[in-house]
């Protein structure tokens, strides 16, 4: 599944009964390509971490809870 940026435009509900669907997907195995600009979204949701510079795909160390 490729999602780009699918909480913009979301109210604080909305974000959260779509952060539980992906949950679901992972927890059932389904590989989830998210694009988002919100750490905190990728420090909820993601296992690997990529970031995108002047056309380079470079990993990162995965972003943490504090």
């Amino acid at each position: 599944m490729i999602l780009d940026e699918p909480f913009n435009g979301l109210d604080k509900r909305g974000v959260e009964e779509v952060r539980g669907m992906l949950r679901g997907l992972k927890a059932d195995g389904v590989t989830i390509l998210l694009a988002s600009h919100n750490p905190e979204d990728i420090r909820l949701l993601c296992d690997s971490v990529h970031e995108m510079d002047a056309g380079l795909i470079s990993p990162m160390a995965a972003l943490k809870m504090p």
